[in-house]
């Protein structure tokens, strides 16, 4: 299965530009585009949010072909555009972007960038280890009693560890009443640990 998939911003822009470059990529190489998505919506939203995650991302097998314009119709930014590729590289995803000339699949290329997901999942840890520990000493400084009501178990505790199985989830559009039950928690307790805790960006 081939997709193509185009992105603009802003209802000012067009998407024929994109068009009409993919299909002239794929008439010079043979390749037939099986299914067209495009979507207007800026690369800032969650990709459970926009067209790529619901109909590309929760539909997409190994061997299949994602072609776009640019890497940056993916995403806004490194860290959501990474999140995106690694997904497609974990299920066997094919990514050919026209511009920037990358061909991601089972090739050193998608090894280095795969090396880059990690690391950039482990500095993304980090600064939200950090960012915990600055929010914690700012409410103990303002004299409000940390800790919950006794008898409560907290949902921190209860999904610690589980950030990128619930980061990935999402960005292959799982419903968040799914990974609630999957992990064997309430709704409330997922909402709350994924406002919490986890940055989709």
């Amino acid at each position: 299965m081939v997709y193509a998939y185009i992105r603009v911003s802003t209802g000012n822009q067009t998407t024929d530009n994109q068009r009409v470059e993919i299909s002239q990529y794929c008439k010079n190489r043979n390749i037939h585009v099986d299914k067209w998505i495009d979507e207007t919506i800026t690369g800032t939203k969650s990709i459970e949010k926009r067209k790529l995650g619901k109909e590309i991302i929760a539909n997409v097998k190994e061997n299949d072909l994602v072609i776009c314009t640019e890497i940056s119709r993916l995403g806004r930014n490194l860290v959501m555009i990474m999140n995106v590729l690694q997904i497609f590289l974990e299920k066997g995803v094919k990514v050919i972007t026209i511009k920037d000339g990358y061909n991601l699949a089972d090739n050193i290329t998608s090894k280095v960038i795969a090396f880059a997901f990690g690391l950039a999942s482990e500095i993304e840890r980090q600064l939200i280890s950090e960012r915990t520990k600055m929010a914690l000493k700012r409410v103990k400084m303002e004299g409000k009693k940390l800790g919950r009501p006794v008898g409560r178990k907290s949902s921190v505790l209860k999904l610690s560890g589980k950030e990128d199985f619930i980061r990935w989830s999402l960005l292959k559009g799982e419903k968040k009443s799914v990974i609630a039950k999957k992990l064997g928690v309430s709704r409330n307790t997922i909402y709350r640990f994924i406002k919490e805790r986890i940055v989709l960006l």
